[in-house]
């Protein structure tokens, strides 16, 4: 398994996240697992790349396994309409 820890998901840390998730998705060959606990807001580009992610995952037959998101992270993923596509492990 494969567990990729982000601090923050926000324009000024996007291009470090994108590399970290990207590279943890092209090398694992099962479901990647998001670890967001220390993520408790995220703006427009960390959608983008959550959406962008689990679509690179999807390609590659696996799974975007979001665990440990704060509350208020999973109502902007609820109001984005990203838990429809995300896999969010309960809180």
């Amino acid at each position: 398994m494969t567990v990729v820890r982000l601090e923050r998901l926000d324009g000024v840390s996007v291009a470090h996240a994108r590399r970290a998730l990207f590279d943890a998705i092209d090398r694992s060959e099962t479901d990647v697992q998001l670890d967001l606990a220390a993520v408790e807001w995220v703006d427009r580009l960390g959608l983008a790349l959550l959406a962008a992610a689990h679509e690179r995952a999807h390609r590659r037959g696996h799974h975007l396994v979001v665990q440990r998101a704060h509350p208020r992270l999973r109502r902007i993923l609820a109001v984005t309409r990203l838990t429809r596509v995300l896999h969010l492990q309960p809180a």
